[in-house]
C-alpha cells in the first residue's frame, strides 16, 4: 500500500471516528435565561448541561443558540435555519418569558411555539418544552392563561415538559442578580437539576 493510500486510509478512520463520537445534539433554544445574561458563558446552565453529559459519557453535544431578549416569534423565524445547520437530535424550547414580559397575546405565543415544535419534529428532533410563569403584578387572568399555555401544548403534543425552570428559588432574592429577573451563577445547578429530571430521558 502506497503512502497516499495509507494517509487516505487514515483519514477516513478519522473522519468516521469524529462523526460517531457524538451520537446526537442537543441545540437549545432559548432567551436570555439560558443565554446566560450577566454571567460567564462557562456559568450558564446550558455549559453545566454539557459537562454532565459528559461526565455521564453520553455521546451528546450541546449546542447554546439562545438569545437574550428573545420572543416566541424571534426564535421562530430563526429555527429553521439552525435545524438545517446544527441538525439536532433533541431540542430544547425555553422561549415565551420575553412574550409575556411584554404582554403580548398568549394565543400568539402558543401558535409560535406550535410552530417551533412541528418544525424541530419534522427535522427529527425530540422537543423538551420549558415552561414559565408571570409574576401576580400581570393579574390573574393573563398568568393563568400564560401558564396553562406550555401545559396544553405539552399535552397535545405528547412532550416532556419543565413546569418552571426556576422551582424551587424563585422566591429567595440571593438567587437573583440586581435586576430580580435573571437568576445568579449559583442559581444554574438548580436549574440544571430542574431540566435534567426530563431532559435525561430524551437522550436514550
Amino acid at each position: 500500500m502506497t503512502i497516499a493510500a495509507l494517509l487516505r486510509y487514515a483519514l477516513a478512520g478519522l473522519l468516521l471516528a469524529s462523526a460517531s463520537a457524538f451520537a446526537g445534539t442537543v441545540l437549545v433554544w432559548g432567551d436570555s435565561l439560558s443565554a446566560g445574561y450577566g454571567l460567564r458563558p462557562q456559568q450558564a446552565w446550558p455549559a453545566l448541561l454539557e459537562k454532565k453529559i459528559a461526565d455521564a459519557r453520553l455521546p451528546h453535544k450541546v449546542i447554546n443558540a439562545s438569545i437574550s431578549g428573545e420572543t416566541t416569534a424571534g426564535g421562530r423565524s430563526r429555527l429553521p435555519a439552525a435545524l438545517q445547520t446544527h441538525r439536532p437530535s433533541l431540542v430544547v424550547i425555553e422561549l415565551g418569558a420575553n412574550d409575556g414580559l411584554r404582554g403580548l397575546p398568549v394565543a400568539a405565543m402558543s401558535t409560535n411555539l406550535q410552530a417551533m415544535i412541528d418544525a424541530s419534529r419534522q427535522a427529527g428532533a425530540k422537543v423538551l418544552l420549558i415552561g414559565m410563569r408571570m409574576p401576580p403584578n400581570y393579574g390573574p387572568d393573563y398568568t393563568t392563561r400564560f401558564e396553562k399555555a406550555f401545559q396544553d401544548l405539552a399535552r397535545a403534543n405528547k412532550l416532556r415538559l419543565v413546569p418552571f425552570m426556576m422551582e424551587g428559588f424563585a422566591d429567595q432574592r440571593a438567587y437573583f442578580q440586581q435586576d430580580g429577573i435573571h437568576p445568579v451563577a449559583d442559581a444554574q445547578p438548580l436549574i440544571l437539576d430542574t431540566i435534567w429530571r426530563e431532559l435525561k430521558p430524551l437522550l436514550r
